[in-house]
């Protein structure tokens, strides 16, 4: 397996930014969401939209603006419409490939109350987790500026994940830095299958993302946020940065500790903040920045994501950004 040392430079790893955009592979699924908090069950209507982490972030750093692209499989259905219509319409570029013989996945989310939201899958050999090594262009992986991979495309089909592992190892041999989102999935797999996965991961990722308890299930025992960091650099990460959502982030980057707090909120739906964060420090790293820059931008997209209902709708522009302020970062 490549390893950060042994990786080429890539223009990004040298301040300058590469010219194709952010590339993000995974499952979009299409979203039907209560409109009003209650019971599922007494809820008398649904609206329709979509979600998945890869476009959240794909839209996320869009909106931010910086280009991007999705790939992605969908069903010849209306639904798959839905998914291509709706990522498009941000500005990304969607490459979907059509399944004839698997429909759209399909999530459900429950706002039982306000601080309660509850998601039902129904994506187990849907077209989705269907996208394999021959559906990809891998052109489009060697030319981006970034790769964004997530652990729930791990975690979908064996197909995916070699798709997944594929990608990763094809940027590592283009010098295209990789991003990882570990986001763990319980519904999806064992936490000791997703360990297995993500050691196999990281040695091919210049950034990881995850939440402490995430990162506890890689390094395979607890810790502080910021020795589960450094751990997770033992295993084979280039930077590593720990999401604790109100609690703020810390990173382990260039050799160096960071710390930042969270922007103070009252949240309205804390679905897709992890991915929110994620666009919101990719696009400062993109752009040179700091890493100072990358975490107060990161915790500021993060909560604005999260004053309004659904995944991805409430992310901001850059020109909304400050806003929520701005923090000072902690360095150590």
């Amino acid at each position: 397996m490549t390893t950060e040392s042994s990786r080429p430079l890539s223009t990004t790893d040298a301040g300058q930014a590469s010219s194709g955009p952010v590339v993000t592979i995974g499952e979009t699924m299409v979203l039907m969401s209560t409109p009003e908090f209650g019971p599922l069950q007494h809820n008398s209507s649904l609206a329709l939209g979509i979600g998945g982490s890869e476009s959240n972030v794909a839209i996320g750093l869009r909106r931010l603006g910086t280009p991007t692209t999705w790939i992605g499989k969908v069903g010849a259905d209306s639904l798959g419409d839905l998914v291509e219509r709706e990522i498009r319409a941000e500005g990304v570029s969607v490459v979907a490939v059509r399944d004839l013989t698997a429909p759209t996945a399909l999530m459900i989310k429950e706002r039982r109350t306000s601080s309660d939201t509850r998601v039902w899958y129904y994506r187990s050999n849907y077209a989705g987790s269907r996208l394999a090594i021959e559906d990809i262009d891998f052109d489009l992986v060697r030319t981006a500026s970034l790769v964004h991979l997530t652990g729930i495309s791990l975690a979908l089909s064996p197909g995916l994940a070699d798709v997944i592992i594929e990608a990763a190892r094809v940027a590592g041999e283009a010098g295209v830095p990789v991003s990882f989102d570990l986001n763990f999935r319980s519904k999806l797999w064992s936490i000791d299958t997703a360990r297995e996965a993500y050691r196999k991961m990281l040695p091919l990722v210049d950034i990881v993302f995850a939440g402490d308890d995430e990162a506890a299930i890689a390094a395979g025992t607890a810790g502080s946020p910021l020795e589960l960091a450094h751990r997770m650099l033992k295993l084979g990460a280039g930077e590593a940065i720990i999401k604790l959502g109100a609690r703020g982030a810390v990173a382990v980057a260039d050799g160096r500790e960071y710390s930042q707090a969270a922007v103070p909120i009252v949240p309205i739906d804390t679905v897709g903040a992890g991915d929110a964060f994620v666009a919101g420090y990719l696009s400062e790293r993109l752009a040179g920045a700091s890493v100072d820059t990358r975490l107060r931008t990161a915790v500021a997209v993060g909560a604005y994501v999260c004053l309004s209902p659904g995944d991805w709708e409430g992310l901001p522009r850059r020109d909304e950004l400050e806003t929520l302020g701005r923090l000072e970062p902690v360095r150590r």
